[in-house]
């Protein structure tokens, strides 16, 4: 489906992907948006929202929570437009899209009760006659060493949650983000950033823009093609009066954006204040910074729908309107992974750990991340439960001081039922130094010893480590093999008969 909803060479035939609609309507989107307003913006952005008159409040003495007044317009002069001038690194990224299989739930069971999966979360994982399974060939962003794509760079044990995100880009106001984008993929796609400044021949989305040319090359990838975008960090990239030390923005493949980002090209940024980074960009004042998107993945809008059938699915294969099949391949998940699967978060008890949460996806992408055992504080609130819509990020603040196993899940009815949710678990033990992810860049802190790439899951057909899966086969490898040694032998016979005959 390209960006003006028509289907041309992304799978789907003209008539579309199925319709799937979610039970609510319009006015319960319309309520809850104007309540997480009032929950965010406060009664006067509210108000404004209907058409009232804020009133205006007096904010003096109130830590943490005073906004620039009329007369002070110091802070909107810095961000208002001016000429930037980097004053920071060039920090450089080498991130590929890869066709990798992903498995939502690669301990075959359900991590949270410890059990069997039960008769309806056998409706998201069974696999069988018109049925996928949990197993999944997409097309992902993994981070490599170089320019060369020949090696993956590290992903450290701490942070195997992170699962099918792609790598953590880290900058710092004033500095330069260069992305080296190498596409394996079977599709076109590219790398489209939120927050940061870029140009034409940077956004990587293509509509009618009125440019042409260069401007255009980053629009669309092709297939073994690489493209460099690159992106400026102003002071309006960095945090607000309101934000701590640093704010998260997404990047995400935008040639098709619906089907791209169903396929898995989606990873986390951060941005953090000037002179408060790290050499590798993550915030000084933070011990550890926790990623996690929640999501609704479709694969029925992926482009790898008939795939995906070929490999993991046996015949008979539904209609793919039919809605216990739309159904079954919607993965309601953390990071890539339902019903607990995700390798544990874990974290220090005392330390300030920074929570960076965001979600994706369409109508029923209403999420309410919430902590047990802990709270977070979110915009100056002190809060253990986020409100997220499609494309919406939030930053919260923890300082654990309960130590356990806890549940950390979307607390929206249909979404815990259909396997969203995952633990984070707090140990004894204050944090004495940076135990943040990094970055992939030329300035990131060393990952570790011990460090793992992306998984292939076990049981799943490999796509391919670092390149473009191979192409499939019409018929499965068994009876090709089989129908060669049929074919050889029938030869022989025949010969050997001939042979008789003119004898």
């Amino acid at each position: 489906m390209r960006i003006d909803g028509s289907t041309a060479g992304r799978g789907w035939a003209a008539k579309g992907p199925p319709a799937w609609r979610p039970s609510s309507g319009a006015g319960f989107t319309g309520a809850l948006a104007l309540v997480i307003c009032l929950a965010i913006s406060g009664p006067a952005t509210a108000l404004a929202a209907v058409g009232g008159q804020p009133k205006t409040t007096d904010m003096t003495g109130m830590a943490g929570m005073a906004m620039p007044s009329p007369e002070n317009t110091s802070y909107w002069d810095g961000v208002g437009g001016a000429a930037f001038h980097p004053t920071g690194q060039v920090r450089t990224y080498y991130v590929g899209a890869d066709e990798v299989v992903w498995n939502y739930a690669p301990d075959g069971r359900d991590d949270i009760t410890g059990q069997a999966f039960d008769p309806i979360a056998k409706t998201y994982v069974q696999s069988g006659p018109g049925r996928i399974g949990t197993s999944y060939l997409k097309c992902l962003y993994r981070g490599y060493t170089d320019a060369n794509f020949a090696s993956l760079a590290p992903r450290s044990p701490q942070d195997a949650y992170l699962g099918f995100l792609g790598p953590v880009i880290r900058a710092e106001v004033g500095d330069t983000i260069k992305v080296v984008f190498r596409n394996a993929c079977r599709i076109s796609d590219s790398v489209h950033a939120h927050g940061v400044f870029y140009t034409k021949a940077n956004e990587g989305t293509p509509y009618a823009d009125n440019t042409s040319g260069v401007d255009k090359l980053d629009d669309a990838i092709p297939t073994g093609g690489t493209h460099t975008y690159t992106w400026l960090v102003p002071d309006r990239a960095g945090p607000g009066p309101h934000d701590g030390s640093s704010v998260m923005w997404m990047y995400h493949s935008h040639t098709s954006e619906v089907t791209d980002t169903y396929a898995g090209l989606i990873g986390p940024m951060v941005i953090t204040a000037k002179g408060k980074a790290r050499p590798d960009g993550s915030p000084a004042d933070v011990d550890r910074e926790i990623f996690t998107l929640l999501t609704i993945t479709n694969e029925n809008w992926s482009p790898y729908l008939q795939e995906n059938l070929r490999r993991f699915a046996q015949q008979p294969y539904p209609s793919q309107d039919d809605s216990n099949f739309v159904r079954s391949n919607l993965r309601h998940g953390i990071n890539g992974y339902i019903f607990g699967n995700e390798p544990m978060i874990t974290i220090k008890k005392d330390e300030h750990v920074r929570w960076y949460v965001m979600s994706m996806g369409g109508e029923q992408d209403l999420h309410t991340p919430h902590w047990h055992g802990n709270d977070a504080v979110v915009g100056g609130m002190r809060m253990d439960t986020v409100p997220l819509l499609p494309g919406t990020m939030a930053v919260a603040d923890m300082v654990p001081d309960n130590v356990g196993i806890w549940l950390f899940h979307c607390h929206v009815n249909e979404h815990i039922t259909a396997g969203m949710l995952t633990r984070y678990q707090v140990v004894s033990g204050t944090g004495t130094g940076s135990s943040s992810t990094g970055g992939t860049g030329t300035t990131a802190s060393a990952s570790g010893s011990g460090a793992t790439t992306m998984p292939v899951p076990k049981g799943a057909v490999s796509a391919g480590e670092g390149g473009i899966a191979n192409p499939p086969s019409a018929v499965p490898a068994a009876s090709a093999v089989a129908a060669i040694v049929v074919m050889v032998a029938g030869r022989r016979i025949v010969r050997r008969r001939r042979s008789r005959t003119m004898g």
